[in-house]
């Protein structure tokens, strides 16, 4: 048997991290993954010159933590922040993609919000707090500010972070930051003020809240960290992995490589994987814990890289448009990434990121790539404004079963569970993306937190 310090179960974003921050101090670490790769939902594909992200298409530097890795990194890979001509959201109403306000005078020539709600926005500071613990954001969006900026705002923003639906989303669980400015300040524009007002140290001005990829695309990221980490501290292929205590505050870690059982004991073990694979990987767990602790429902996502090599000067200089549920188009979005980013598309070319299913639709992860390749040539015309009968000189279709995890009201009993079983067993972390947020920036900020923590 096999003595280490530290074993990680995931080598997704987190779990690399973490890993990484752990080699960093010097620990002992073996990584464990299930799949024949590392990176998780990550992998950029290379299609000519064009560059493809199956997983995430970028992140927000919202923490110190996301400026310092690529710091730690530097030489091996290199932060790319979104080009300032990228700055601009759309969002698709009435058969064409309108700019989402950045100023005052976009905010009231807007066709997105009806008149009526952008004089109401003005009594916005002095309406009454919440009291519903569990508001949804769409009702405290809705009493807040009006339903067309739920269905014309916060509809597709959280259509595009969490393919989910507004109304089924507690705004503490979903949306943290937005509820604390009600909660703390009774306003959200009151709050925004007063939180930009609040002095920054130096390694605060670090998180600048600007999209970022890592220059080449994220697998770049990944390479980076599986390098620095050591492949001879991570395992792949690892089959029927399963953990259970030795009695003793340590654990048993077995698991299966090449048709042999290989066990490893550990002073600590720590767990990056989805919700859905814990109960197998912690046998010992009682089924009234677990069934509160793999409570959560990942919203199935199809993804489709999409290349056009002469774009005839349609460029489409944006982040990218989002699709309200209320339009009833098969879109949730269409990201812009050669607009966002150098060297993602051929010279002259562009390449987008369409995204359709979500929570609405999980059924549209069944359908054929014929019918997947249709919806996308027909919106080149239909909502891009090419040419009719033009069609994508290059499309690659990721499926995605499990892909975002939604932060309904079953959260609080699977925050339970990882309390209670954090208190029973010190030694054991469950972290990855069933709780601490679901973006890359959350991923790499929960890294940083385990890491200090063991």
């Amino acid at each position: 048997m096999k003595e280490q310090d530290i074993v990680i179960i995931g080598a997704g974003i987190t779990g690399l991290t973490c890993a990484f921050q752990l080699r960093r101090k010097n620990r002992g670490v073996t990584l464990l993954e299930c799949k024949d790769r590392v990176g998780g939902q990550i992998k950029t594909i290379k299609v000519d010159d064009f560059t493809f992200e199956s997983g995430p298409n970028t992140g927000v530097v919202k923490y110190p933590e996301v400026a310092e890795l690529f710091e730690q990194l530097s030489g091996h890979c290199e932060m790319e922040t979104a080009l300032e001509s990228s700055k601009r959201r759309l969002i698709w109403k009435n058969d064409q993609f309108c700019e989402l306000p950045s100023g005052l005078m976009s905010a009231i020539r807007t066709p997105l919000f009806t008149w009526y709600d952008k004089f109401r926005i003005l009594g916005e500071p002095w309406r009454a707090k919440g009291e519903d613990p569990n508001e949804s954001v769409g009702a405290l969006a809705e009493r807040r500010l009006g339903k067309s900026y739920v269905d014309y705002a916060v509809d597709p923003f959280l259509s595009g972070v969490y393919a989910g639906d507004p109304y089924r989303l507690p705004a503490r669980l979903a949306l943290p930051r937005l509820y604390a400015l009600e909660q703390q300040y009774n306003s959200f524009i009151r709050g925004s003020i007063a939180k930009a007002r609040i002095p920054k140290t130096e390694r605060d001005r670090k998180a600048t809240k600007k999209v970022f990829s890592a220059k080449g695309g994220f697998s770049m990221l990944v390479n980076a960290l599986t390098e620095a980490i050591g492949m001879e501290n991570i395992i792949t292929s690892a089959k029927d992995i399963t953990v259970s205590p030795d009695g003793k505050g340590g654990w048993d870690v077995c698991y299966v490589k090449n048709d042999e059982q290989v066990q490893i004991h550990a002073m600590h073990v720590v767990t990056t994987c989805g919700a859905y694979a814990l109960p197998q990987l912690l046998p010992f767990v009682d089924s009234t814990c677990m069934s509160e602790l793999s409570n959560l429902y990942y919203a199935p996502i199809v993804q489709m890289g999409v290349g056009i090599r002469d774009c005839g000067g349609n460029q489409w200089q944006a982040f990218g448009g989002l699709v309200p549920s209320c339009e009833k188009k098969n879109l949730l979005g269409i990201l812009f990434p050669s607009a966002c980013f150098q060297e993602r598309a051929p010279k002259n070319g562009a390449t987008f990121s369409f995204f359709i299913g979500g929570i609405r639709h999980p059924d549209y992860l069944m359908k054929s790539d014929e019918e997947l390749t249709g919806w996308v040539n027909d919106s080149l015309y239909e909502m891009l404004r090419y040419p009719l009968g033009k069609k994508a000189d290059e499309i690659r279709i990721f499926r995605h079963e499990k892909a975002i995890p939604q932060y309904e009201v079953t959260t609080d009993a699977r925050l339970r569970a990882i309390d209670q079983l954090k208190r029973q067993y010190p030694t054991l972390t469950i972290a990855g993306n069933l709780r601490d947020g679901i973006g890359m920036g959350d991923r790499i900020k929960q890294a940083y937190d385990v890491a200090a923590q063991i």
